[in-house]
């Protein structure tokens, strides 16, 4: 492979590929379709072997919807928050399936969307999440309908639901509770649709998790009420599957040696900071030696956290940040105008393509 500059996002597609066919035996086992997340992970680049082993795409707003019609093709599912009568206006080329927050976004637009394939969210006022931040079920939400008189008045204007209420949920047992549950409270309700979301923030790719069991879980919620059931993985499709490649810039000290990499929290990996975790080291391996791995934007706590490697870090040693792909790539900022790491993928035959390189015209770009 020849010397890349740092930093670079590097997609290893034979990674990707493990997650996919996980994702292709659900189908085949549950009748379970999937549809990619785009606001976990959007990067176009590897979605020719993506195609291959989902459904289509899921979308948060009206680029991501576009973006899954013309990058991935396939079903196209368009939900936003909140749409404008101009998005309703330009997604509906795009999208085989659109996904209304509410009730009264459902009947401001039934005109613009007559005749097409509509569904809701629905808030089921219960919820798995590690994080308040991440929780749609938290106090006051805005995120679908809890109102279940409501939605059964409106029943007759729309064909699906999503049910989004999970994050980062690896706990099969959990999530089998809350399904059931999902039938018992809405069962009259779905009777009557086409088809049923279950949303994204399944770890049903992680090792160990109990996969037959899930499709069963799956399969047997789609018989018992008629309906087409979609997952919307975002993670559980990416996982593993990328890293963010640094060079260490300098080492200081301060109680503790401090490795100053080419990449920041901040603009390259947010998620890091906004839920205040620890990015995890793919190279150095573990080790004795104790370093904090700081980024070089100019705010304090940019840091991706405290390790011990097998090896002392010094100028010029290569860092390897893992888990690079979801929530990352779509999330990179400007900040401090710091570079921009290109986007690299190693393909199923081994070669490494640079498909993507940011320089100052894209910084200027983005401003005005």
């Amino acid at each position: 492979m020849t010397q890349m500059t740092t930093p670079y996002y590097l997609i290893d597609e034979k990674r990707l590929l493990k997650n996919l066919k996980i994702i292709r035996r659900v189908r085949e086992v549950s009748g379970a379709k999937s549809v990619l997340a785009l606001k976990c992970f959007s990067s176009w680049c590897v979605f020719g072997l993506m195609r291959r082993y989902m459904d289509g795409t899921t979308s948060s707003s009206l680029f991501e919807a576009r973006l899954g019609h013309e990058k991935f093709g396939k079903e196209v599912h368009a939900y936003s928050v909140g749409f404008s009568r101009q998005d309703i206006r330009e997604v509906r080329q795009y999208a085989d399936k659109i996904i209304f927050n509410s009730l009264s976004q459902l009947r401001s637009f039934a005109r613009e969307v007559r005749g097409l394939n509509v569904g809701v969210r629905v808030n089921p006022g219960f919820s798995y999440s590690h994080y308040d931040l991440a929780d749609p079920a938290r106090r006051y939400s805005r995120l679908g309908v809890r109102d279940i008189r409501a939605l059964r008045q409106a029943a007759g204007l729309i064909r699906g639901v999503m049910f989004h209420f999970n994050c980062e949920n690896d706990d099969f047992t959990a999530f089998s509770k809350s399904l059931d549950r999902v039938g018992r409270i809405y069962g009259d309700l779905l009777d009557r649709l086409e088809w049923v979301s279950l949303g994204g923030g399944l770890a049903f790719t992680k090792d160990g998790y109990p996969l037959e069991k899930f499709c069963e879980c799956l399969k047997a919620f789609s018989e018992k009420f008629g309906v087409q059931v979609y997952l919307e993985p975002g993670e559980a499709a990416i996982t593993g599957c990328a890293e963010l490649v640094t060079t260490v810039l300098d080492v200081v000290h301060n109680e503790v040696d401090i490795a100053i990499v080419d990449a920041s929290t901040e603009a390259h990996m947010l998620d890091h900071l906004v839920y205040r975790t620890s990015a995890k080291i793919a190279s150095p391996g573990p080790g004795r030696f104790k370093v904090v791995i700081a980024g070089r934007s100019c705010l304090a706590g940019d840091v991706f956290g405290q390790y011990r490697l097998k090896t002392r870090l010094k100028t010029g040693n290569v860092v390897r940040i893992a888990d690079a792909a979801g929530y990352t790539m779509v999330k990179k900022n400007w900040f401090n105008g710091l570079p921009m790491p290109a986007i690299c993928v190693r393909r199923l035959d081994g070669t490494v393509k640079t498909v993507r390189k940011f320089g100052y015209n894209d910084f200027i770009a983005s401003l005005s």
